[in-house]
C-alpha cells in the first residue's frame, strides 16, 4: 500500500477492531496471517473480535505459532508481530463449524462478531472496524435478514443509507446504485439522485479529510450518450445535476465517459469518481488491483473498511488464502480512522 505521508506516533496509533467473519470461510485464516506482518504495527493496534476456537483452528491450518492473548480491554493488548489480541465474548460456540460449508452456525457467529465490534466502537474502545468476509446464505439460515455487511452496520448504528467508497492506489470510487439489476440501475439514474450523491460523496470525502480536488461523474451510455445519440440520460438527468451542483459551489465535472474517467482519476485529475452502477466501478477498481481494492463505509459513527472478496468456501480450511486484502484493509483503517472520528463528531 502507498501510505503517502501517513505515519503515527506510538501513543496515537488507532485501535482497529477485526471481527472474524464467517468462521467457515477464510476470514480467520487471513486475519492470523495479516497479524504476522510487522509493517501494520507501525500504524495500528489490531484487536480481533471472535471465537478462540476459530482463531486456534486458523493458526493450525496456516502453520503459525502466533501467541493468542485473550483480553477484555484493549489496554491489555501486546501490539507486536505474531500476537493475536483476542476479545472473545464467548456467546457463540463454533466448535462444530465445518470449513467451506454454508451453515447457520457460521452466519450466527459472523453476526455476533459484527454486533460486538459495533458495541466496542460505540463505547470508544476501538477507533475503526476492518471486516472480513461473511456469507449471505449463512446469514439467512441463521435468521439474519440483512443481506450484507453495510446493511448490518447501518441497522446496528441506526444509520440511514451509509455510502460505500472503493479505494485502490490513488483511485476512489463511489456508487450511485449497488445491488440492483442493471435495468433498475439505469432507471435510478435521475437528476435528483445524482445531485444528492454529489452532495453526499463530497461530504464523505471531507469526513475522510479529503477537501481538495474535483469529483467526476461517470457517463452512463457509450461516450456519455453523444448528446442524445446513444441515450438521453446524460442530457436529461446527469448534465443538469452537475450544472446545479456547480452552481451550489460543488467542485464536480461530468458526465465523463466511463472508458476514460477512471484512468483520469487514477492519474490525479479527479479526487474521486461517482460510478453510476455496481459493475461500472467494480470492474475499474478490481482490474487495476483486485487484492488491494478496499471498501470503505462512510456515514457510520466510526469508520469501517473491508476486504472486497468473499468467504472463498472452495479454499477455506486449506491455508491457501492470501492475506493481502486484509493487510490493506487494516492499513486503510489506520490511515483514516482518527481523522474520521474527529470530523464525524463536529
Amino acid at each position: 500500500m502507498s501510505i503517502d505521508n501517513f505515519s503515527v506516533e506510538s501513543s496515537n496509533k488507532p485501535v482497529i477492531g477485526i471481527p472474524l467473519g464467517d468462521p467457515a470461510g477464510i476470514g480467520p485464516e487471513i486475519v492470523v496471517k495479516a497479524l504476522t506482518k510487522e509493517s501494520i504495527y507501525k500504524f495500528i493496534k489490531p484487536v480481533v473480535i471472535g471465537s478462540r476456537d476459530a482463531v486456534d483452528k486458523a493458526l493450525k491450518i496456516c502453520g503459525l505459532d502466533s501467541r493468542v492473548n485473550d483480553i477484555k480491554d484493549v489496554s491489555e493488548g501486546f501490539y507486536n508481530k505474531n500476537t493475536v489480541n483476542l476479545i472473545d465474548f464467548e456467546d457463540v460456540d463454533v466448535s462444530g463449524v465445518v470449513a467451506g460449508k454454508v451453515q447457520a452456525m457460521g452466519g450466527e457467529a459472523a453476526y455476533s462478531y459484527i454486533k460486538h465490534s459495533v458495541e466496542l466502537a460505540q463505547k470508544g474502545m476501538i477507533d475503526a472496524v476492518a471486516t472480513t468476509p461473511i456469507n449471505k446464505e449463512s446469514l439467512k439460515m441463521a435468521g439474519i435478514d440483512c443481506i450484507g455487511h453495510t446493511e448490518i452496520f447501518a441497522e446496528l448504528t441506526n444509520t440511514n443509507d451509509p455510502l460505500t467508497m472503493f479505494e485502490v492506489r490513488d483511485l476512489r470510487v463511489f456508487f450511485l446504485t449497488r445491488h440492483v439489476s442493471l435495468k433498475q440501475a439505469c432507471e435510478l439514474v435521475n437528476k435528483e439522485k445524482v445531485l444528492s450523491y454529489i452532495q453526499r460523496c463530497t461530504k464523505a470525502l471531507e469526513l475522510l479529510g479529503i477537501k481538495e480536488g474535483t469529483m467526476a461523474v461517470a457517463g452512463l451510455n457509450p461516450h456519455s450518450g453523444e448528446h442524445g445519440l446513444f441515450g438521453t440520460e446524460e442530457v436529461e438527468h446527469i448534465e443538469p445535476a452537475v450544472r446545479e451542483a456547480i452552481s451550489m459551489g460543488y467542485r464536480v465535472e461530468g458526465p465523463i465517459g466511463a472508458d476514460s474517467v477512471f484512468y483520469l482519476a487514477l492519474k490525479g485529475r479527479y479526487n474521486s469518481v461517482l460510478s453510476l452502477y455496481h459493475d461500472q466501478g467494480h470492474i475499474a477498481t478490481k482490474t487495476l488491483d483486485f487484492e488491494r481494492t478496499i471498501a470503505i463505509t462512510v456515514g457510520l459513527p466510526f469508520l469501517r473498511t473491508s476486504v472486497d472478496h468473499g468467504t472463498a468456501f472452495d479454499i477455506a480450511g486449506t491455508g491457501k488464502a492470501s492475506e493481502t486484502s486484509m493487510v490493506e484493509a487494516l492499513l486503510k483503517a489506520g490511515k483514516y480512522a482518527l481523522g474520521y472520528l474527529k470530523n464525524v463528531s463536529k
